[in-house]
């Protein structure tokens, strides 16, 4: 660029961006460096301007990934890349870029131009809420998480029992883990096993073990997993479809504190702290007949019910980051989140499969994003809009759209209580007034307000 009144223009124009704008001719020397270039990088501008851009920035994608190369082969604009540059002080940071052509008056080519986005900040918060709101690999911030996160350490401190219910997919293990790590047996075996994977025969073996000559070609002694899990904890995951002859043995376990091994001629005495989980309704097996009361009892001195995603949809977005950073760190890749679209379709989503579903979504979604975020054609097929449908199913939740459902759910939740509301949401009580009135968010009869004044 020269230095007549237009160039002047165009510097005072790229100085107003808060986003980092270069430009380069087609020998890749720096022509145009903004201030907000200068602050990003901690360059000066008359430093930067005439070098070759590599040696700029020295980013992780010069050498093989360079984006303003791509454009320049293909024609095509790239749109929320992500990379890593160096600073002039040494220190990595991480932005989000986007390319295009230059071209002049008679429409040749005559360079690029690239724009970067700090994303130094959004990557610290980032940590800031999965510290606030991660409780060992347990991500969530609704009132049902906060909740089971304050009791987690009191009754990880204890040795009673526990028995944890939920639908499939909503973390059961995770807490049960969780419970573990936390208590004072941390340092011993945690031993899990799924009672609706083996048929009853192989399940008591497995629980109990077996001594050499209990059967055919039971040619040496087996220790079961009670004996693996002394001193530590036993998880038993679906203990609801455990046969009514197995209830039996699995009571004596708890009550007398040992475990009789196959073909044994004495009892095995073990120290284990029992954690079992369902996705069944125990109590109303119980009622039914089809699951012992005494065993159920004996099982339930604690219980937990996790709820379902449906019931915690605000903690959608949180799991969306936590589980973009997991990816990240397994394929290796550098995807800097999911577009307002895709997150307002998973938003709308009923997840049957609960948290599980969700992880499953990002992982396909992984695979097939080549870019910097994930957008909606990245979903699986059934949460993509139909092709050649109507067009407002492109975006079948708007944000504004999201933002309605999250203020009614939260409303909802607190009977109406506005103040207990605007705290959960993060925002002032006077903000949360304009909003309702403004989305015309409808509030519960019961509203909180009145309540306090009877």
């Amino acid at each position: 660029m020269g230095h007549g009144p237009k160039s002047i223009i165009q510097d005072v124009i790229l100085d107003s961006i808060n986003e980092g704008v270069f430009t380069v001719d087609l020998e890749w020397r720096i022509t145009a460096f903004n201030r907000a270039a200068e602050r990003i990088t901690g360059i000066r501008r008359q430093d930067a301007i005439g070098k070759c851009c590599c040696d700029v920035f020295h980013a992780d994608i010069c050498e093989k990934e360079c984006a303003l190369r791509k454009t320049f082969e293909n024609g095509k604009p790239v749109v929320n890349a992500t990379a890593h540059i160096i600073t002039s002080q040494g220190r990595r940071v991480p932005i989000r870029i986007s390319t295009a052509i230059l071209k002049n008056d008679t429409r040749r080519v005559i360079g690029g131009v690239e724009t970067f986005q700090d994303l130094s900040q959004v990557e610290q918060l980032q940590k800031q809420l999965e510290g606030r709101f991660t409780f060992e690999d347990i991500v969530g911030r609704s009132p049902a998480m906060t909740r089971l996160f304050e009791l987690l350490p009191q009754i990880s401190a204890s040795s009673s029992s526990v028995l944890i219910e939920g639908p499939s997919g909503t973390g059961k293990e995770l807490f049960a883990r969780a419970i573990h790590n936390l208590s004072p047996r941390r340092k011993r075996p945690f031993v899990a096993v799924n009672c609706a994977a083996l048929p009853d025969t192989l399940l008591e073996s497995e629980l109990f073990g077996y001594r050499a000559g209990a059967f055919t070609d039971a040619r040496r002694d087996k220790a079961g997993r009670f004996v693996l899990a002394e001193g530590g904890t036993i998880f038993l995951d679906e203990i609801g479809d455990v046969s009514p002859a197995l209830q039996v043995r699995l009571l004596r376990v708890l009550q007398e504190r040992v475990v009789e091994p196959l073909g044994a001629v004495r009892p095995v005495p073990v120290d284990v702290r029992v954690v079992a989980a369902t996705n069944k309704e125990l109590a109303k097996l119980v009622k039914e007949g089809k699951f012992r009361d005494d065993l159920y009892y004996r099982i339930r001195v604690i219980h937990l019910h996790l709820p379902n995603l449906r019931q915690r949809r605000e903690d959608i977005p949180l799991l969306v980051g936590h589980l973009v950073a997991k990816f990240n760190r397994l394929q290796g890749k550098d995807i800097a989140g999911v577009s307002v679209e895709a997150m307002a379709r998973l938003m709308d989503y009923d997840f049957p499969g609960n948290v599980r579903e969700l992880e499953n979504i990002v992982e396909q979604a992984f695979v097939l994003c080549r870019g910097g975020i994930i957008e909606l054609h990245h979903l699986p097929p059934e949460l993509r809009p139909a092709p050649g449908g109507p067009a407002e199913a492109v975006n079948p939740m708007s944000l504004q759209s999201m933002e309605k459902l999250m203020i009614a759910e939260v409303l909802r939740r607190y009977q109406g209580d506005r103040r207990r509301a605007s705290r959960e949401l993060g925002i002032n009580p006077s903000t949360l007034y304009r909003k309702i009135k403004s989305l015309g968010v409808e509030v519960p009869e019961s509203d909180g307000r009145h309540r306090r004044k009877q």
